[in-house]
């Protein structure tokens, strides 16, 4: 559900987006629904521009749309679409890695190993905000490491579409974990400056993430499922 928030505490655009992608991405606003600006506004006792803002994110990240006429309608994202997304984004962060092996300076090398250390300890307190922050930051480093105005473009841009999906699938203490032993790969691969071992181990993370987003969203509707199915019965 969505939060209220409480009286006086300001609701930033952003804020607003974050929650209306999560409801969005488990299935909560359901595609096609209409993301009404008046009655957001209500729920969150802001004025209409925050939401239209908020509106703007959801639309630039493809999970919703304007439509003549009807205002802004959840986007329908099929299974096939996520892979989609994610297999690109394998490939570029794999593209961005092979290059860092060997152009990332030391000072990154060593920042890399940094985020990489306070990220296992972030998992460990099943902090998950925190670490969908500093994995933020990991990624970006390795984009940045790549030393290439265009594909750090480009990987930036697609992160962004791919940001919901990314902290939906950390939410889970066990994935935290097993996002450090992946990253792990990826800063020993990078240390070495083994530009085939980061490909491959940038490739095998961006397919883990995208398994764990499509067997929740399975999950969830499966569960949908079965509570409509008990209810008939009741």
């Amino acid at each position: 559900m969505l939060d209220t928030p409480q009286p006086g505490k300001k609701i930033r655009s952003d804020a607003i987006a974050e929650q209306l992608e999560e409801a969005v991405i488990n299935g909560e606003i359901a595609a096609g629904a209409r993301l009404d600006e008046t009655s957001i506004a209500a729920q969150f006792n802001v004025s209409r521009t925050p939401v239209r803002e908020a509106l703007h994110i959801l639309c630039g990240r493809g999970l919703a749309e304007r439509e003549p006429y009807k205002g802004v309608i959840v986007t329908q994202i099929s299974a096939e679409r996520i892979d989609e997304m994610f297999e690109a984004m394998a490939e570029l962060e794999a593209t961005c890695g092979r290059l860092a092996s060997h152009r990332m300076t030391m000072s990154e090398r060593a920042e890399l190993e940094s985020l990489h250390r306070e990220m296992n300890a972030l998992a460990e307190e099943g902090d998950h905000a925190g670490y969908n922050e500093i994995n933020t930051r990991f990624h970006s480093l390795l984009f940045q490491g790549s030393h290439n105005s265009d594909l750090i473009a480009a990987a930036q841009t697609l992160r962004l579409k791919l940001a919901p999906f990314r902290k939906y699938q950390l939410k889970d203490k066990g994935r935290l974990k097993r996002s450090c032993s992946e990253h792990q790969q990826i800063v020993d691969a990078i240390l070495d400056q083994d530009a085939k071992a980061v490909e491959n181990a940038l490739r095998r993370h961006l397919v883990s993430a995208a398994q764990e987003v499509l067997v929740k969203r399975q999950r969830q509707e499966d569960d949908a499922v079965a509570k409509i199915n008990r209810l008939g019965k009741a």
